[in-house]
C-alpha cells in the first residue's frame, strides 16, 4: 500500500495515479522503480512528487528522466 502525501485529499491522489497509469501503459518511461504492477508505479510517482497535476488535468513530470 502507497501512503499518499500530506496535503493531498485522496480524490485527487486517485486521479492523478490513474492517469499517470494511463501515460505508463502508453510506455512513458516510469520516474520510480518500477513495481510490478503499473498502478502502484503509478501511485508511488505520485507520492514521491514526481509527477503533478497540469494545468489542463494531465499528469505532467516535475524532472526529467534518467
Amino acid at each position: 500500500m502507497v501512503k499518499r502525501p500530506d496535503g493531498m485529499n485522496a480524490f485527487e491522489f486517485a486521479v492523478l495515479a490513474g492517469l499517470r497509469v494511463g501515460q505508463l501503459q502508453r510506455g512513458c518511461t516510469p520516474r520510480v522503480l518500477q513495481a510490478p504492477k503499473v498502478a502502484v508505479t503509478a501511485q508511488r510517482e505520485v507520492a514521491e512528487h514526481k509527477v503533478v497535476q497540469s494545468a489542463n488535468g494531465t499528469a505532467a513530470a516535475t524532472e526529467p528522466a534518467d
